[in-house]
């Protein structure tokens, strides 16, 4: 094993006496080709390209001398120190950061971030990254070949934001570009990058000193109100166009849905037939990205307004279901809350890991319960009664009876 592994950030700005010291001492040496490259690196010491962390490890571990590993920015923040202290290499290391990437780009943007949120875009973790831009007004995204800003922008789709691209920071080629998403895709770009993604409801929001105390904290969570499946009043007023909350809009329905269909972040939730556009909201509210959809423009314009009033993100189509979903893109979970068996057969074939939807009468929901089975889901199906009271004197205020349908197949991890 290595007699000493020192790990050192380089953010292109002269290393300290620290970092100078560890690589005069290395007797092997690994980075990118750039970082190998430097003039610091000692000509005797053997040099390991950083392709795989894992290979790269294991020669580490099997040297007998004093090694050296080089990386970009701070090397423990989504950075190799993760890797290289995995207990099946036994390394124990040392590390002498530099500025990360991420606080480099947002200094050039002239922005604060303790607001944003921080992802790794792969070819494995792309589309979940893609979400996060799509539910928070604030987020960077550190690229990799393949996942970087254009495709981003393509899988962004009509969700417009405002690109901040920073390519080769630090270094002499270093660029800085703003530009919206719908142009990103007719440019190209040099690795590495990263990406601010920026926009949406709540984009132009500021933390104060008083709501300032969690990293990654969206402004708008302070002024939410708290609970899942919560009256309608609580999201604003109703409008003229709003049906009334019968047993199919009932809010502990809603409230049983989401926790059945467990939206997070990274997820994207179809809700379709999405009427006053409640269940929607919350589920953004879980950190979700969301697409609304329903045939009424009305019932979209209320789901994207609610949405805007908490200052969270909805995307809401509007069209019939289920020719409207085929251009979407591919769901985590769905909530289906009308459009009859041809949608719910057009939900189950974009194959969720979750779907919920709802019936008035046994039958229906027997029905409901072929085509989910036939599509390949486990499926769940389990009679709901709530009676409401009114506390004053105890009388019966309302009665909800629904049969509750969870469909689910084997989930993978997120």
């Amino acid at each position: 094993m290595a007699d000493r592994v020192t790990v050192i950030g380089w953010d292109g700005s002269p290393l300290d006496p620290a970092a100078r010291a560890a690589l005069h001492a290395a007797t092997l040496v690994a980075g990118a080709p750039r970082h190998l490259d430097l003039p610091e690196v000692p000509p005797h010491a053997e040099r390991v390209r950083l392709g795989s962390v894992s290979l790269a490890a294991r020669r580490i571990a099997a040297h007998r001398g004093t090694a050296v590993v080089l990386a970009d920015g701070d090397p423990g923040f989504f950075g190799v120190v993760r890797d290289l202290r995995d207990p099946a290499h036994g390394l124990e290391v040392e590390v002498v950061p530099a500025v990360s990437a991420v606080a480099v780009a947002f200094a050039r943007a002239g922005m604060p971030w303790d607001d944003a949120r921080v992802v790794v875009a792969n070819r494995r973790t792309l589309r979940r990254a893609v979400n996060v831009c799509r539910a928070h007004p604030k987020v960077a995204v550190l690229t990799s070949p393949g996942a970087g800003p254009a495709e981003i922008a393509l899988l962004l789709g009509q969700v417009h934001r405002t690109f901040v691209i920073c390519e080769a920071l630090g270094t002499e080629a270093e660029r800085v570009s703003v530009l919206t998403s719908d142009t990103v895709s007719q440019h190209r770009w040099t690795d590495p990058n990263l990406v601010i993604v920026i926009g949406g409801s709540g984009s132009g929001s500021t933390q104060s000193a008083d709501t300032s105390w969690l990293a990654g904290l969206d402004p708008a969570a302070s002024g939410q109100p708290r609970g899942i499946g919560l009256e309608r009043s609580a999201y604003g007023p109703s409008a003229p166009g709003d049906a009334p909350e019968g047993a199919g809009r009932d809010r502990r329905l809603r409230a049983l849905q989401l926790a059945a269909l467990g939206p997070g972040m990274g997820d994207l939730l179809w809700d379709v037939g999405t009427g006053d556009g409640i269940a929607a909201v919350e589920a953004a509210r879980l950190g979700s990205a969301v697409i609304a959809v329903d045939r009424d423009a009305q019932a979209c314009a209320r789901a994207e307004a609610a949405a805007r009033r908490l200052g969270l993100q909805v995307h809401a189509v509007h069209g019939v279901a289920p020719h409207v979903l085929e251009d979407l893109p591919e769901p985590d979970v769905i909530r289906v809350g009308g459009g009859g068996q041809r949608t719910l057969a057009a939900c189950a074939d974009r194959r969720p890991q979750r779907l919920v939807t709802h019936a008035m009468t046994r039958d229906q929901a027997e029905a409901a319960g072929r085509v989910l089975a036939g599509a390949g889901f486990t499926v769940e199906c389990t009679l709901l009664q709530s009676v409401e009271l009114e506390t004053a004197d105890w009388s019966e205020r309302g009665r909800s009876v629904v049969f509750l349908l969870v469909a689910s197949r084997l989930s993978t991890p997120r």
